[in-house]
């Protein structure tokens, strides 16, 4: 009985020693990429500036053929009467 109380009371200290902090961040600081950003960017005095012309650029649109777009309808709804199968049988297993 003595010796269950004296382990006890001897993991009980080793945990006690080996303490906790409440903010990691205090001890440690990660480097990141934003750190050497920051770094780089701490003798510049200009503020950014907008570009009107970033995003005047057309993108074409490839269009679907009706085949495709029966296709794409067709999946669309298989997956809709999958999904309604699925929740139709959760709700008879919840029964």
């Amino acid at each position: 009985m003595k010796f269950r109380i004296a382990l006890t009371a001897a993991a009980s200290l080793a945990l006690a020693a080996c303490g906790s902090s409440e903010d990691a961040s205090t001890e440690a600081e990660a480097d990141t990429v934003e750190m050497t950003a920051d770094e780089a960017l701490t003798d510049v005095e200009e503020m950014p500036v907008e570009d009107p012309a970033a995003n005047t650029a057309t993108v074409e649109m490839d269009t679907a053929s009706p085949s495709e777009e029966a296709e794409i309808q067709e999946a669309g709804d298989s997956a809709a009467d999958t999904a309604a199968a699925a929740m139709d049988a959760m709700a008879e297993d919840a029964n």
